[in-house]
């Protein structure tokens, strides 16, 4: 059984792409190829022309940042989880950040960037809640500045108004940078230069919001009022 089948589709440099389907349609297997944690058992995958297989594994992973619906965070330093490192870099950490949304939550920490998170090795260790680890996890993404990111359902656990304000902050974290958003919400889709639209493990459809929106009998259409039928009063 094939989790995604006669797929084929082009990434260019530089462009925010979102990826859409119900669940089970393949999505996080189509990121996980990408990012090489599988190897495809058929088809190839190609970067400037070359397989991804031809590349230095190390040097490969290097060229992403990723955010994983299933992301881990460790009861050490907040530094340290969003630098993924003992040693961290303090004004890029709070620029990371504060760009993933952090800021208000920082303010707090009377040891900043030095606050252990959790009470596992720390009795003083600080909880932060799903929204707040999540917000976290986007900032160690941001942090490695690397020059594809992916953030996979990165809004899943914020409440509207954080996962609004992290759609007003996109910009500026996709800035240069190829950019690849899952989400199960479309209206998050609308900022994205184009949506890749999977049904059971195949590209149905690609474009932009307007125009995916406009083909009536496609699948986009279909999921878009699915969704906005419960906002409609």
């Amino acid at each position: 059984m094939y989790a995604l089948k006669d797929f084929s589709c082009k990434l260019a440099r530089g462009k925010r792409y979102a990826v859409v389907g119900m669940n089970g349609s393949g999505k996080t297997t189509l990121i996980k190829l990408l990012c090489r944690l599988y190897d495809p058992k058929e088809g190839v995958i190609l970067l400037n022309g070359r397989d991804i297989r031809e590349y230095d594994y190390d040097e490969y992973l290097e060229l992403f940042s990723v955010v994983f619906q299933d992301f881990k965070l460790f009861p050490f330093a907040l530094g340290q989880n969003v630098a993924a490192q003992n040693d961290f870099d303090l004004e890029r950490a709070e620029s990371a950040l504060d760009r993933a949304g952090f800021t208000d939550r920082l303010a707090q920490m009377k040891n900043g960037c030095d606050t252990v998170i959790y009470k596992d090795f720390d009795k003083n260790g600080v909880e932060v809640s799903g929204g707040e680890a999540q917000k976290i996890a986007i900032a160690r993404a941001l942090y490695k500045d690397a020059p594809f990111v992916v953030l996979d359902e990165p809004t899943a656990a914020l409440d509207p108004l954080a996962e609004q304000e992290i759609y007003q902050k996109f910009d500026g974290i996709s800035q240069g940078k190829t950019t690849v958003y899952i989400s199960h919400r479309l209206s998050s889709c609308k900022f994205c230069d184009e949506i890749l639209v999977i049904d059971h493990g195949r590209l149905v459809q690609q474009g932009s919001h307007q125009s995916l929106l406009e083909q009536e009998s496609g699948k986009y259409h279909e999921l878009w009022h699915a969704q906005a039928q419960h906002y409609v009063v």
